[in-house]
């Protein structure tokens, strides 16, 4: 029991703990007839709920598992006691929202064996009852959470047992293995309402992630209003046992049924992009086939004569996503196929699109390395003005991220970039390209000039810096010729290159600048920004690209940033962010130790030159 762990660890401050009703001697006996009458029916809609008791109960559980334990032994014995609580209420717990945190918790710390008994009194005799839980917001997250802890079935098998318990671990195992295949066969008798629930859906994409053999971090409820990260999680792989290697062809062969959802339902469609991901994973070529699958299907719909069907797929919020998934994994053959038959001739429109701008994104990343993107390149570049004119700059950022990669077109680029913002003729005008570039105005708006000839008008602070902007400079910062760009920074005075290093934006942009370049144009900038690294070592983003600097400086051009700001040493060392650039460049070392300063120096700057030379 709960109250036996917890008369083990002493009390904070020495006073005495108001206790729960459940905590004298008749405890026991007090909550299970009150869970008895929590079965009866209370609850909304005739829905059983746990009763306030037993709520209590897993909420001290939450707070005792909060405290830690100090040896795995008070561990075991732990969870044992609440597990033994759980039984014959396991689906009760785990829908309710108190319960279901608790148990999401407790699970990664049961055995094997502990989390298969719990997933089998879940699921029922006959497994029936898994879509009931898996379908519950809360119930939901426990059967994500059980099914998660069969990555961890390998774990045993490391510790070398004896024959006897080498049997044990198999049978101990085999629990849980048996209980996620019966979760799977459920899935598969209702996959198509289940694929379409807004809870089931995430059961069934951890259930994909689980039989192929890897996962990401555990789901968590997002908060109304947070703010969502569109960063793709980390995957890790793990071994299976052999069961769902032939467990996931079958479930993929039985969701392949349903593949007119994947397209109309926006949940379902999401369980089919986790299909792919991770088939491309860990089977490649089961992954090939299923893609092939679904592009068969997609350009079988009726469209209007002489249209492919696609177009309508790609400019739908549903089926967009699930495109942009294929092709991110598509094949040479597969992306040529799809330009050829079905997108010749309708890029600039589908860039223009408001959802169908994204496929095309990623249809030009996807291109970078074959010679399609060429075709593609050519096709868009047509509609560049137009484009940047609809805010899409998306599709003009990806556009010169794949010139970067491939090495190809990268001049006919920036001269269509140029004639976009106004600034190719005169060619004085090609000076102010990285303001314009960076806040994405055109030469009159930027420089509030309504004249289309002369050179700039009057010199206005930097400003605007956008996001978009800055992520355009940082791809054409990795163009093969530079010239324009760096003529353009050179041109900035003091106040603009200070703005510039400081801007959330437009430091990465400097930095981009300054890494890329050559020692000797590296050195031109370097001149330009003397007299302002005080400054820059003071701000929490400049300094930033300060030592970024220094990572790629030469000896001497470290020796020039040193002197520069070793006589505001006071400043720097009392500065939240200076202090770190002191304490890194070795700043006392240089005041107190010179020679010895400049033979580590030379001595990194050797390494890092022979490592460059080695990925080279």
């Amino acid at each position: 029991m709960l109250a036996k762990e917890e008369g083990r660890k002493p009390q904070k401050g020495g006073g005495k703990k108001r206790r729960h009703p459940g905590e004298d001697g008749k405890g026991g006996e007090r909550k299970k007839r009150a869970v008895e009458e929590g079965e009866k029916g209370q609850g909304d809609g005739g829905r059983k709920r746990l009763d306030a008791l037993s709520v209590g109960y897993f909420r001290r559980v939450g707070e005792r598992l909060s405290e830690g334990f100090e040896d795995n032994e008070e561990r075991e014995m732990f969870v044992e006691n609440v597990l033994s609580e759980v039984k014959g209420k396991a689906t009760l717990v785990a829908m309710d929202r108190t319960g279901s945190i608790t148990l999401q918790r407790l699970l990664p710390l049961s055995s094997p064996e502990q989390v298969g008994e719990v997933l089998a009194e879940l699921g029922g005799e006959s497994g029936s009852e898994f879509k009931a839980v898996s379908c519950d917001r809360c119930g939901g997250h426990v059967v994500e959470s059980a099914i998660r802890q069969m990555s961890r079935w390998m774990e045993l098998s490391q510790k070398e047992p004896s024959a006897e318990e080498e049997e044990e671990e198999e049978e101990t195992c085999g629990v849980l293995e048996a209980q996620v295949l019966s979760l799977s066969q459920v899935v598969r008798d209702n996959s198509a309402e289940i694929i379409r629930h807004v809870h089931g859906s995430h059961v069934v994409r951890t259930l994909l992630h689980v039989l192929a053999g890897c996962l990401g971090p555990p789901r968590t409820e997002s908060r109304p209003g947070a703010k969502e990260r569109n960063v793709v999680p980390q995957l890790t792989d793990f071994e299976i046992p052999t069961s769902f290697w032939y467990e996931l062809k079958s479930l993929t062969e039985t969701l392949m049924e349903n593949v007119n959802l994947s397209v109309t339902d926006a949940v379902a469609s999401a369980v089919f992009q986790t299909m792919l991901t991770v088939c491309h994973r860990k089977r490649p070529k089961l992954c090939n086939q299923l893609l092939r699958r679904i592009m068969e299907y997609l350009t079988s719909r009726s469209a209007a004569p002489g249209v492919s069907p696609l177009l309508v797929f790609l400019k739908d919020q549903a089926s967009s996503h699930l495109i942009e998934t294929i092709i991110q994994l598509s094949h040479k053959a597969l992306l040529r196929d799809l330009y050829k038959n079905h997108l010749k001739g309708q890029l600039v429109d589908l860039a223009l699109h408001p959802i169908a701008n994204f496929p095309i994104q990623r249809l030009t990343a996807s291109s970078a390395k074959y010679k399609l993107f060429l075709r593609l390149f050519d096709e868009l570049v047509q509609g560049l003005e137009a484009i940047l004119a609809a805010g899409h700059m998306g599709v003009i950022v990806q556009l010169a991220e794949s010139c970067a990669e491939s090495e190809e077109k990268q001049d006919e680029l920036m001269q269509c970039l140029l004639h976009a913002f106004h600034c190719a003729e005169p060619g004085s005008r090609h000076v102010s390209c990285l303001p314009l570039f960076m806040s994405l105005l055109t030469y009159e708006v930027y420089y509030h000039s309504d004249t289309a000839e002369g050179a700039t008008q009057t010199e206005v602070p930097l400003s605007s810096i956008c996001y978009h902007g800055s992520r355009l400079v940082q791809a054409l910062a990795r163009f093969k010729e530079r010239s324009l760009l760096l003529s353009s920074l050179r041109a900035l005075n003091p106040a603009d290159l200070l703005t510039l290093a400081s801007d959330p934006a437009g430091s990465h942009v400097l930095q981009a600048l300054i890494t890329t370049s050559s020692d000797k144009g590296r050195g031109k900038i370097l001149k330009r920004l003397e007299g302002l690294y005080v400054q820059m070592a003071c701000s929490r983003l400049g300094s930033r690209v300060l030592e970024a600097i220094w990572n790629s400086a030469s000896v001497s051009q470290r020796q020039n940033i040193a002197q520069e700001l070793v006589p505001s040493e006071n400043q720097l060392r009392s500065d939240q962010f200076a202090r770190h650039v002191w304490a890194k460049f070795a700043l006392s070392h240089f005041v107190q130790r010179r020679a010895h300063w400049q033979e580590i120096q030379t001595g990194e700057s050797k390494k890092r030159k022979l490592f460059s030379d080695i990925l080279e």
